[in-house]
């Protein structure tokens, strides 16, 4: 397979994670922040929620206030956020389009209806409800998109550059929403155990679509170290940092077969596998779960930078 085709795989399919991935994190900052509005300190959680997706500062740069309407605006239709849902799926279907035929028609028919769909909604139209509504519908399309990819393609080399796009991108988003939560939002100590703390892991379990899951696991009330456990450590909780990991690994695993050859990524992939594996939450406490994500998120990025200089990615 050509290197263009490789990187035109994995990034669409990183880029489709990623649109339900800011869908996510804007209904965790829009819901925080319908907690805190009596307060004045609805724009706190938004800000929090740009922050763990990196693009407060492209925010800054072009709003002074940040609002339900102004940010939902910049996450979702802003083309100069590189990480906007507009930009994702725009991304993603012109990365389709260079593949076409790498792609089946399920696939195809599946990425372009969604882009075709989100181009034609106008930005004024979507507030209040209405945003929660379209939040749903990119979760939807993501998972229709993910769900052809799994019934209609064979499991030859394109396929494991699709899979390693989507964990790769997976592990990041679960990283960042705990890191929103754990460093950024960490309420006082007061305040821990309390009716605000308890909604703000609700949200977070709610994110990674982990709220019944957790419950059907943890019967007791929400804990802090039950729930970064289950999406740190718990492999059988497919948004999970050890299940993206260990998916990771077996694609690019496949890769190295298929290929005949180790490359630089297969030995980063086992690296970031190792780290959730062999960890434990009290050493992950004791260490600081804040700097135990951004290593993580560390490792995951050099997983990407290794894949694209061992197949030659450009």
């Amino acid at each position: 397979m050509l290197g263009r085709t490789a990187a035109n795989l994995f990034w669409l399919s990183r880029y489709v994670e990623r649109a339900e991935n800011m869908a996510r994190l804007l209904e965790v900052g829009y819901r925080m922040s319908l907690t805190s509005r009596r307060e004045g300190g609805a724009s706190e959680h938004l800000v929090s929620m740009m922050q763990a997706a990196e693009v407060d500062e492209g925010f800054d740069a072009k709003h002074e206030l940040a609002d339900v309407d102004t940010v939902a605006h910049y996450m979702m239709f802003d083309p100069d956020n590189s990480s906007s849902v507009y930009s994702c799926l725009q991304a993603a279907r012109t990365n389709a389009r260079a593949v076409r035929t790498a792609l089946t028609g399920d696939m195809w028919e599946s990425m372009n209806g969604a882009w075709l769909e989100f181009s034609q909604i106008k930005p004024r139209d979507v507030r209040g409800a209405k945003l929660q509504g379209l939040l749903q519908w990119v979760k939807q399309r993501s998972h229709e998109f993910r769900g052809a990819l799994l019934g209609t393609i064979l499991r030859d080399d394109g396929f494991n550059f699709l899979q390693a796009g989507n964990f790769v991108e997976r592990a990041d988003n679960t990283a960042r929403i705990l890191d929103m939560k754990y460093y950024v939002l960490l309420p006082r100590a007061t305040q821990v155990g309390g009716d605000l703390d308890i909604q703000q892991w609700t949200l977070i379990l709610r994110a990674a679509s982990a709220h019944r899951a957790y419950r059907h696991v943890y019967h007791d009330r929400y804990k802090a170290e039950n729930i970064a456990d289950f999406l740190i450590l718990r492999p059988e909780m497919p948004r999970s940092l050890v299940y993206c990991a260990n998916f990771v690994q077996q694609n690019l695993d496949s890769l190295a077969k298929i290929y005949g050859r180790r490359e630089q990524c297969q030995d980063a992939a086992d690296s970031l596998l190792a780290m959730v594996e062999g960890a434990s939450m009290d050493a992950i406490f004791s260490e600081g779960l804040h700097e135990f994500l951004n290593e993580f998120i560390s490792r995951n990025n050099r997983v990407t930078d290794c894949l694209s200089d061992s197949y030659n990615f450009y």
